[in-house]
């Protein structure tokens, strides 16, 4: 890995991650200060496209990392992933129960729908098995 010469105090740039996530791009980049001290920069660059037709440019966001934070930033982004995941399960749980539900529901309609099938069955054998239809016929107009 190359050093690369840093404007702004950093000393030096000792490594390097890219990691590409749509219209966003991360960089994690350790870094050497001038006391030696080893720190991650991570960036966020964002392309933002105007629509008046200019030139094309990208937002950047950094944050700096020092090493007597890093279990503590960790454990804090474990425990923010982790309820993002039980939230969406929770939601995906939630959305299952209500389609179990509705599911129910249509099979309770169906339910009485049967049991009302039946029941007319059972008054129309009591007539003997004679089912009548009235229909009406109508003389065409010409």
């Amino acid at each position: 890995m190359k050093k690369i010469q840093v404007e702004g105090g950093d000393k030096e740039i000792l490594y390097s991650k890219t990691i590409k996530a749509g219209k966003r791009i991360y960089y994690l980049d350790v870094k050497k200060n001038l006391k030696d001290d080893l720190f991650l920069a991570v960036t966020e660059s964002k392309k933002v496209q105007p629509k008046n037709g200019m030139q094309v440019s990208f937002e950047k966001h950094k944050i700096f990392l020092y090493r007597e934070d890093f279990e503590k930033f960790m454990n804090g982004l474990n425990e923010a992933i982790n309820f993002i995941n039980q939230k969406e399960m929770l939601e995906v749980i939630g959305d299952m129960n209500a389609k179990a539900d509705a599911k129910n529901v249509i099979d309770a309609d169906a339910d009485a729908n049967i049991e009302a099938a039946l029941e007319m069955n059972e008054k129309g054998m009591e007539l003997d098995g004679e089912i009548k239809i009235d229909i009406d016929f109508e003389e065409p107009t010409l």
